[in-house]
């Protein structure tokens, strides 16, 4: 399968605030699903299912690291788990992976073995959550074997993908914002990080981006469903804020997202307590 499949993009909020989150979406012209508590019991959702059938997971911690007694089990755990350390707004992308656990077909396998510098995957784990109406799903994850890397994360289903991403009915996917799918994620990095994270890139994508300069690099990527295709695009900044954001990173990460937006839908741009969003014209 292809390993440029757009599968979500993950926003984070402080501890306890998920349901906080979905209603500044819902003021921001989004329908917003309660998504559930994940199988670890440290983090919960909720999601935007978009017209392409991306999703925007809005996903915070139960609780914080100070609720959980030193030096316990559940402690370690909660500091140890993905994204403890990240800071506020959106924190990663998924790409759709296969579900696979079993060599060679993993998506690890599949893309270490492009990969000229080395393994960029590390093996898979096992994920799930569960749903409010208690459905149970599963999935695999494949993670990048650098912390805090510009590369996605996979996610492939292990029951089907339309019990983690509902697209029915139709208006699941209708906004009143008429936000109707991706248009492109803005991934900023620093100079001398910008060519070891174009061929990491490339490496995942398994195509040439399709423009190219010494400070830019933009790739189509795919949806399961629409039109209009998102663009990924790995800079370096442009102007003072994008640099004073790189400057604030210890790591390449996500400035913005654009969602594809009719005729009739929002114009310019909107923000988040903590993030970027961008109206983009069919």
């Amino acid at each position: 399968m292809a390993t440029s499949i757009l599968d979500h993009i993950v926003h984070l909020t402080p501890p306890g605030t998920v349901a906080e989150t979905a209603n500044q979406f819902r003021q921001l012209g989004f329908n917003v699903l309660d998504g559930g508590t994940h199988a670890d019991g440290f983090t919960a959702n909720s999601l935007v299912i978009l017209g392409d059938h991306v999703y925007l997971e809005l996903i915070s911690f139960v609780k914080p690291v100070e609720a959980y007694p030193p030096n316990s089990s559940s402690r370690r755990q909660r500091e140890s788990r993905k994204w403890a350390d990240k800071q506020p707004g959106w924190i990663d992308y998924a790409f759709l992976g296969n579900g696979s656990l079993t060599a060679p077909t993993r998506i690890s396998d599949i893309i270490n073995a492009r990969s000229p510098s080395g393994a960029l995957y590390l093996e898979e784990t096992p994920g799930g959550r569960t749903r409010p109406d208690g459905e149970i799903l599963q999935w695999v994850i494949s993670s990048p074997s650098k912390a805090n890397s510009i590369l996605p994360f996979f996610c492939g289903d292990v029951t089907d993908r339309r019990l983690r991403v509902p697209t029915q009915p139709d208006s699941t996917t209708r906004h009143p914002s008429d936000a109707r799918g991706i248009a492109h994620i803005l991934l900023l990095t620093s100079e001398s990080t910008f060519t070891t994270a174009f061929k990491e890139l490339s490496a995942v994508i398994d195509v040439l981006p399709f423009s190219r300069t010494a400070t830019e690099a933009k790739w189509h990527l795919s949806t399961l469903h629409g039109l209009h295709s998102p663009t990924l695009i790995l800079s370096t900044p442009v102007d003072r804020e994008q640099t004073q954001f790189v400057s604030n990173k210890s790591a390449p990460d996500i400035y913005e997202v654009g969602l594809w937006v009719g005729e009739d839908g929002e114009e310019g741009g909107v923000a988040t307590p903590f993030a970027k969003i961008v109206w983009v014209p069919v």
